[in-house]
């Protein structure tokens, strides 16, 4: 009978399992003996990208139960400071990433879209006639960038209300002040107010507040579960053809409404934008299989999440980045 040398038969279990892997397209995410996926992925950033990336994590751990997520927020100036310093495995960033960031080693792909929305109290004093007109980007910046604009009758064109506008706006760095500042035509260290720090802070400090205005990712200024705007707290009709009226299509009180009209493209970009993942070079391993995952199989929650959808084409470049 004829016999295989031992080495020989090592060097040829080693050429076969190269060759198997060459042929899956690259390097094979983290997993165990049996070649299931496990380890621990490490994400944070971006409020408005945290109530879906929490869905995320969530369903793919159903899928994948040795796998461990940590995800926290905190703006996406954390999200993107921590990809860069290799301390999280993924960043979540909900603005453009610059060329700078791009040359410190920033990794992106776009994985959904959302939209700022100004906010004020339920109990604003001329609301009726706020929901009724609209508000213009010019007026928008008169509130927030130039300060020319104090009270809430110079917003509807009746100086004999003085009720001073109380102006709100993040503390930290992140994507929807910088988002809603680029709508504006500035960067978000120009906007004036009382910095908050966070989504929920900001949100929390306009609904206590009938003189408050501040603004809000999708995910906060609507309530998820009924779909209703968030209790206490009304999206302002953005006049974006700055005809002196609110139409229809502008008055945001539901969230299928709002998704609707950013998806549609109808709601002005900025302040509707994309939400990134970060990562420090191009993904690999278990960072790189759970962002695929996202791109094809997760993109069934983003729906049901109060997120939108990003078109097909927009979803194919993200998944080519990343193979």
């Amino acid at each position: 009978m004829r016999t295989t040398h031992p080495r020989r038969s090592l060097l040829i279990a080693i050429l076969i399992m190269s060759f198997a892997l060459s042929a899956c397209g690259g390097q094979a995410p983290a997993s165990g003996g049996s070649g299931k996926l496990e380890g621990t992925l490490t994400i944070s950033g971006a409020w408005a990208l945290y109530p879906m990336m929490t869905r995320w994590a969530e369903e793919f751990q159903k899928l994948h139960p040795d796998v461990q997520f940590d995800v926290s927020a905190g703006g996406a100036g954390k999200g993107m400071a921590d990809a860069l310093a290799g301390a999280v495995d993924i960043g979540m960033v909900s603005r453009d990433i610059t060329p700078e960031e791009e040359a410190k080693g920033a990794y992106w792909v776009a994985v959904t879209k959302d939209a700022v929305f100004p906010m004020v109290n339920a109990n604003n004093p001329v609301l009726d006639e706020l929901m009724k007109k609209g508000v213009s980007r010019e007026t928008f910046i008169g509130i927030y960038i130039t300060g020319e604009i104090t009270t809430w009758g110079q917003v509807i064109g009746r100086p004999e209300v003085t009720d001073a506008i109380h102006v709100y706006t993040r503390s930290d760095a992140a994507g929807a002040p910088e988002t809603w500042a680029k709508y504006l035509g500035k960067k978000q260290e120009d906007l004036l107010g009382v910095g908050v720090f966070g989504d929920p802070g900001l949100l929390d400090a306009v609904i206590k507040d009938p003189l408050g205005i501040g603004f809000n990712n999708l995910g906060y200024a609507f309530d998820n579960a009924s779909g209703k705007l968030v209790a206490g707290g009304i999206a302002l009709p953005v006049d974006a053809n700055a005809n002196g009226q609110a139409d229809p299509e502008e008055v945001l009180d539901a969230k299928v409404k709002a998704v609707e009209m950013v998806a549609a493209g109808k709601y002005p970009s900025p302040p509707a934008r994309a939400e990134n993942l970060v990562t420090n070079g191009k993904p690999t391993g278990l960072a790189q299989a759970f962002i695929q995952w996202i791109l094809t199989d997760g993109q069934a929650f983003v729906g049901e999440a109060g997120y939108v959808k990003m078109t097909q084409e927009q979803l194919d470049a993200s998944l080519k980045k990343i193979q």
